[in-house]
């Protein structure tokens, strides 16, 4: 059950990204190029929708728009060393 929603967590991000680059212009309106999409896809996905959604919704990177993109780094950080914890707390 625990793989199932590591699985989930890892996966929703880059779908949802997929899916606003497929049939609408959200991200290209937010950072004005593919290339940091792109990157954010691979390395940070849930911060890169959450700047978008700041950057779209709240004007940028004031008052809620830094807080959603704290939670964004927060919850990628979480999903990237969560699992090495875990790992290590399950053969030790």
């Amino acid at each position: 059950m625990g793989c199932l929603v590591l699985l989930l967590a890892v996966a929703v991000p880059r779908f949802v990204m997929v899916v606003l680059w497929l049939f609408s212009n959200y991200l290209s309106r937010a950072y004005g190029t593919w290339i940091w999409p792109l990157i954010g896809f691979f390395v940070l996905p849930t911060t890169t929708l959450a700047y978008a959604l700041a950057r779209n919704s709240f004007g940028g990177l004031k008052g809620g728009g830094v807080v959603l993109v704290a939670i964004g780094l927060i919850v990628d950080f979480g999903l990237i060393g969560g699992g090495r914890g875990l790992a290590k707390r399950v053969h030790s």
